[in-house]
């Protein structure tokens, strides 16, 4: 029965203080303030590191499938020692159509119950749906193929939920003249992870080199081996990085902005800045500041704007656009390899050493690819994306793009017919690896983490994530059904000319989105930051 008159005393000394709207209002633009003038610390390489490790895994989970799709081959198919067309799309679209759910549903539920409270529970989820695959099996009424095809969906839904919640994080918590290099940093990993998927494939099949030479063709029992290591080992960073993404705090701004308490978000900032343990008191009155919350008619009222509907269409178009071209030839690097002959074995296709030498130079192909293209222009975008900005860089690497399909679409056949053509088109191809990432794919990730107001941020990264993906679902369908129209590989060609029409596309899209670098987020919501806070907010106990 104490309590009571604490609580009303507490209730009393609160307005005696005469805390108004006004002063509430001023309080939290100085701290918002203080985390966009923050100088960079240990918590912003910590917020990095934490972030980049989820972005390193999904891109190992996503991409390993390049090469254990043709290991997957030889073991489960059959007579042709390859998947059929509608196997290898099942066990590669799988993952894009899981990361679609998982983008809308985390993004979501990051808005409404906290960016920590959903941060390593995706994590959790791509785990167990990692080390699921690695152990599927074969049984009278599945086959191992849909196992595959179901984790790999179910990855693919912790993968997704890692878009939104990495982005958000690390954007809520940056400093305002390095927010777009803290980002990049966090995406860039990805390039690490799709070399590392390639890495581990050639240090597997090296290690597997007797087995796989000593067994008779098709080598079902090494190769099985092969592809359960590279797809299992992907758990690895995973588990590393779990216990760091569940002792991360809150950020501010969700706390500020969502649960609106002022008070609690202003001391988590002043623990953040000076890399103090996160403290919370279970027993203070949490006070709720009246402001601006997240509804469906507020939900309506803020994009039914065109200022505001502008941004989320040019967001979710451009990466749509993006990704019809990043997953189609990211997730197919393989055949197209394969369809110019670069790097293909000579000799007996029925043979052991057929075999090896096919897996291993497939690996080697995919390592080029990611040390030639993919990883510098991650890191070109880094050290210009906040100088130069991300218009600027998302317009020119769409133009690029274009000229690039257009070239490797009407010139194939050109290209194709000699050894120095089929380098001149690799070199090509790595050339659009590059400006993918020096490009439209680092910017449509970065942009939508910065474009919309704290209680719609997820929401909106979540929205554009998974149109990109669904851009990945509509290419691998897309290039499945009609790569070999006329032959074998023969609609390669076509594919670079339908690319290099949605890369013309994105041009435009990019012109619907606001230029944010050096800008701070309330700034870029298009919202009035004075008088946010509409009145002071009344005590209630925790």
């Amino acid at each position: 029965m104490a309590a009571i008159p604490d609580q009303q005393s507490s209730h009393e000394s609160y307005h005696e203080k005469g805390q108004t709207a006004v002063t509430l209002d001023e309080r939290r633009r100085a701290a918002l303030e203080e985390i966009d003038n923050a100088p960079f610390s240990w918590f912003h390489v910590k917020v990095c590191l934490v972030a980049g490790v989820g972005f390193f895994t999904d891109a190992y989970d996503i991409f390993a499938i390049n090469i254990a799709a043709t290991m997957l081959g030889y073991v489960y198919g059959h007579t042709s020692n390859q998947l059929s067309t509608n196997q290898s799309l099942g066990v590669k679209v799988a993952t894009p159509v899981g990361n679609l759910v998982g983008q809308l549903l985390f993004g979501w539920l990051a808005d409404v119950v906290g960016r920590k409270r959903m941060y390593g529970v995706e994590l959790m989820v791509m785990i167990v749906a990692t080390f699921g695959q690695a152990l599927a099996g074969q049984a009278p009424a599945v086959s191992v193929l849909g196992v595959i095809i179901v984790w790999r969906f179910i990855m693919g839904v912790g993968i997704g939920g890692d878009y939104p919640l990495s982005a958000i994080i690390s954007s809520e918590f940056a400093a305002t003249r390095s927010r777009g290099r803290l980002m990049t940093a966090v995406f860039a990993a990805q390039g690490w992870g799709q070399f590392a998927s390639a890495l581990v494939g050639i240090i597997v099949v090296s290690a597997y080199k007797n087995d796989i030479l000593n067994a008779p063709f098709p080598c079902v029992v090494p190769v099985d081996y092969t592809w359960r290591l590279l797809i299992g080992l992907g758990c690895v960073p995973g588990v590393i990085a779990l216990y760091f993404r569940l002792t991360i705090p809150e950020t501010p701004r969700f706390t500020m902005d969502i649960e609106r308490n002022v008070a609690q978000a202003t001391a988590d900032i002043t623990d953040v800045l000076k890399s103090r343990n996160h403290t919370m008191d279970e027993n203070a009155l949490v006070q709720r500041a009246v402001a601006p919350r997240a509804t469906r008619a507020d939900f309506a009222a803020y994009f039914g704007q065109w200022k505001n509907m502008k941004v989320l269409i040019g967001t979710a178009y451009s990466w749509f656009a993006l990704d019809i071209a990043f997953y189609g030839l990211g997730l197919n690097s393989a055949i197209i390899l394969t369809a110019i002959n670069f790097g293909s074995p000579t000799g007996n296709k029925t043979s052991s050493l057929y075999v090896y030498q096919n897996l291993h130079n497939i690996c080697v192909g995919n390592l080029i690819l990611s040390v030639a293209g993919l990883i510098p222009g991650y890191w070109v975008s880094f050290l210009f994306i906040d100088s130069w900005g991300r218009k600027p860089i998302q317009l020119m690497g769409f133009t690029i793009l274009t000229i690039l399909f257009v070239i490797m679409g009407f010139a194939y056949d050109v290209l194709n017919a000699s050894v120095a053509g089929r380098n001149a088109f690799v070199f090509l191809y790595c050339l659009t690896n590059f400006f993918q990432n020096f490009g439209p794919n680092t910017t449509t990730f970065v942009i939508p983490g910065e474009a919309f107001p704290t209680r719609y941020r997820s929401t909106g990264h979540g929205i554009s994530a998974a149109t990109g993906k669904l851009g990945a679902v509509i290419s691998q369908v897309g290039f499945a059904q009609l790569i070999n129209i006329g032959g074998t590989n023969k609609f390669v060609k076509h594919i670079m000319e339908i690319f290099a029409l949605f890369m013309l596309t994105g041009i435009f899209s990019t012109l619907l989105i606001p230029e944010t670098k050096q800008r701070s987020l309330e700034d870029i919501s298009n919202e009035e930051q004075v008088g946010y806070i509409k009145e002071a907010p009344k005590a209630i106990h925790s």
